[in-house]
């Protein structure tokens, strides 16, 4: 089921937190992509659609920079059919050694509408991405090109990234904590749900900076409680 404006909207709207718990709740415990960190923590949120790039390690034979001539090589190919509005996942094998991409490869995905980029390994060129508007996350930055370690072996197919399984069309949230990947199945549901819990953490918030005790208010343990989020709902709209 492709992702909705809708539910792309309101998952703007949410945190990766709020969105694991909602994901808890449901038993699914392993879906925040671990030791990937966005490169500007000030980009707005990153929702899209996940387009999956698979490495595996190089056969040094097989993986001479003549490789990039042919226009199917997978690495080259990722980047010029992963779809406008989705995110390209990279399984880098969770090994920064090498570089899953560099500053050329991330621009061609920002000029051609790409929502973001994610790698469990690291980007070469890491400053000049950061300064891209375009979001991007890895664990940390890596100079050699990633034919020294990783070879572009498949596309478009289930990964693991950071230990985090990615389908192809699960949805991915990225913002200044992380990413986390929502079963495409469960995206409408979750980006739901995801709001109500925001506006009721909003207003514990409020409450909290007011003065008010924990106790009975979060979680919501008395009727008192549920008065008082509902009558700042009204007022705030919300």
């Amino acid at each position: 089921m492709a992702l909705s404006n809708e539910t792309r909207d309101k998952l703007k709207t949410v945190s990766t937190a709020t969105l694991c718990t909602a994901l808890y709740k449901r038993g699914l415990r392993n879906q925040f992509i671990q030791d990937v960190h966005p490169l500007d923590p000030l980009k707005p949120t990153m929702v899209g659609e996940a387009f999956t790039l698979r490495y595996m390690p190089a056969r040094e034979d097989l993986n001479r920079l003549e490789v990039f001539r042919d226009r199917a090589h997978p690495q080259r190919k990722a980047i010029e059919d992963c779809p406008p509005g989705a995110v390209m996942v990279i399984d880098s094998r969770k090994d920064p050694r090498a570089a899953s991409a560099g500053g050329i490869l991330v621009t061609r995905l920002m000029v051609r509408g790409v929502a973001g980029i994610v790698t469990d390994g690291g980007f070469r060129d890491s400053a000049e991405i950061a300064g891209l508007a375009i979001p991007a996350y890895h664990t940390r930055p890596s100079a050699p090109t990633n034919l020294t370690l990783h070879q572009a072996i498949d596309i478009d197919v289930p990964i693991g990234c950071g230990d985090t399984p990615v389908f192809p069309g699960d949805v991915v949230v990225g913002d200044c904590d992380g990413v986390v990947v929502l079963p495409a199945h469960l995206a409408d549901e979750l980006a739901t749900e995801a709001v109500e819990m925001t506006a009721f953490e909003d207003f514990v918030t409020e409450e909290v900076r007011n003065g008010r005790s924990i106790l009975g208010l979060y979680p919501a343990t008395e009727d008192q409680t549920l008065a008082d989020f509902a009558a700042w709902r009204k007022v705030n709209g919300r």
